[in-house]
């Protein structure tokens, strides 16, 4: 039983730079997070990258080494590199995803039509900035400018500056101007349709 608890920690200790790459990617990423089996396959991949960078770090510095010495190359070294080529793998990582890079080239040559994004509700506010305006279920119609939108279409909260609100059921009223306001925070299971505005 010790020799499988010290086999479960070596393992841990081994995956952890591709843990620490998935945390990180996952905490700037709208993406929901795998489950425990695909999180465990991602942080091997993970770590498979990061041990590939951290080699040709060392490579790179004890070549440099000739030149100017930083000391020698431990393990300590290791693990340090390690950890900060996982915190740079996954910032890197995420800036792709969220700009949608790597798909779009794959798109342009004709590999796919998807996107790095996790919905098509998230996509449309990504590619579109635009003023919108939010339909809710009660009639009530409000425009402005989305400075924060929910990851998926029914949960979460619209944030809006620049508010107008109209009702539907005072069509000759004028619009409300709400800009006083900082913002407003509308909740997505209100809203029933989403307009972006040219």
């Amino acid at each position: 039983m010790q020799e499988l608890s010290k086999d479960v920690v070596a393992l841990l200790q081994y995956l952890a730079p591709g843990f620490l790459v998935a945390w990180v990617y996952y905490g700037f990423c709208p993406h929901v997070k795998p489950s425990q089996f695909e999180r465990v396959v991602q942080a091997l991949v993970f770590t498979v990258i990061v041990q590939v960078t951290v080699w040709a770090e060392r490579f790179l510095l004890e070549s440099l080494g000739s030149v100017v010495s930083l000391g020698t190359w431990s393990s300590n070294s290791t693990t340090l590199a390690s950890l900060l080529t996982a915190i740079v793998v996954g910032i890197g990582i995420a800036r792709l995803t969220k700009q949608d890079l790597m798909h779009k080239v794959a798109r342009r040559y004709g590999l796919t039509t998807k996107s790095s994004y996790p919905n098509e509700h998230y996509a449309a506010f990504a590619e579109n900035q635009h003023w919108i305006v939010l339909q809710l279920k009660d009639g009530t119609r409000l425009f402005g400018w989305p400075l924060r939108w929910p990851s998926e279409g029914e949960k979460g909260h619209y944030f809006l500056t620049h508010v107008e609100r109209k009702y539907v059921d005072m069509p000759s009223e004028p619009a409300q101007d709400l800009t006083m306001l900082e913002g407003m925070l509308i909740p997505a299971g209100e809203v029933r349709i989403v307009e972006f505005v040219k």
